[in-house]
């Protein structure tokens, strides 16, 4: 077996979220890294500022690769529930959304700091717990444990 077949894996794995409560309002980030040595790391931090939902989640990207520049980290694998984040930074031909085309710019160039940087979506169920973090900055409880209460039908 070839010696680069053998090398260990260096790629951090990141899961990031952002919320706005209300929407638009008060933002929140959540992050949950995993080193290549297994070791886990969280993100939890409300922004002072307020914005929409789209804009908490390329908040929460930033102060992800923020951390893990800080971190030292050099292959990065980032996922995310969002999937106009990961359209707006994977795919050159997305129309921008013009209110918030600074800050995805200031993502992307982030992201071409890292020799080898990948985004992938996920269905929010596989990222609850950087949900939870981003929930939390703001003083709100995780949505994994809260009730769904059926919507009430009248009956006409």
């Amino acid at each position: 077996m070839p010696a680069s077949d053998t090398a260990p894996d260096v790629r951090w794995t990141v899961h990031c979220d952002g919320t706005s409560q209300p929407n638009p309002g008060r933002m929140g980030l959540g992050a949950v890294f995993t080193a290549p040595d297994g070791a886990r790391h969280t993100l939890s931090k409300a922004t002072g500022t307020n914005g929409c939902n789209n804009e908490a989640e390329v908040r929460a990207l930033i102060a992800a690769l923020h951390e893990l520049q800080r971190l030292g980290a050099s292959e990065v694998r980032i996922y995310c529930d969002s999937s106009i984040l990961v359209e707006q930074l994977g795919d050159a031909a997305a129309a921008p959304i013009v209110r918030l085309a600074n800050i995805f710019e200031e993502a992307r160039q982030l992201l071409h700091r890292f020799p080898v940087a990948e985004m992938r979506w996920v269905p929010r169920h596989r990222n609850i717990e950087a949900d939870a973090l981003a929930r939390a900055a703001l003083g709100l409880p995780s949505k994994a444990g809260m009730k769904v209460r059926p919507k009430k039908r009248y009956a006409r």
